[in-house]
């Protein structure tokens, strides 16, 4: 028996994959990736960081973000070094070629974003906005708090 509609979460995750993709897409072509623009974003946000602020803001864990700043650092996009208040911890900051590449990255994301909005009017997309909100909450653990909070605005310190 086939449903009458197709299910919401079904509509949804289709398309997020497509628009994933799309936006990987757009990353890539600009020269960097998801996890890339996540971390220098971040950085770019906070301007300074530690590892473990950064791991939670970017939504990944601790091993995973050591393997990314690892290729960052050695493309020359960061440099970490100690912290001289807290040796267990290492500040992390953008070199000049982070810099670039973080404005190259944030060019590539602005006209995605450009092209997700393009047909929508304010209305729509507020609404849309909020719809997304309400399924995030539907599913979300309250315990977690918000997903993307840190990516967004500033953790107040």
């Amino acid at each position: 028996m086939r449903p009458e509609r197709i299910p919401i979460g079904l509509q949804l995750n289709r398309a997020s994959r497509l628009v994933g993709r799309a936006f990987d897409e757009a990353l890539g072509d600009a020269g960097g990736s998801l996890p890339v623009w996540l971390v220098l974003l971040n950085l770019k946000i906070r301007r300074v960081a530690s590892q473990r602020e950064l791991a939670e803001a970017v939504g990944v864990t601790a091993p995973t973000l050591t393997h990314h700043l690892g290729a960052l650092e050695a493309g020359g996009l960061l440099v970490r070094r100690r912290d001289p208040g807290d040796r267990r911890n290492h500040i992390i900051e953008l070199t000049e070629r982070g810099e670039e590449a973080f404005v190259r990255l944030r060019e590539a994301a602005a006209a995605f974003d450009a092209r997700l909005r393009a047909g929508f009017e304010p209305g729509e997309l507020a609404a849309l906005g909020a719809a997304l909100q309400r399924l995030s909450a539907n599913v979300a653990d309250p315990a977690a708090g918000p997903e993307w909070s840190g990516i967004i605005e500033p953790k107040a310190r």
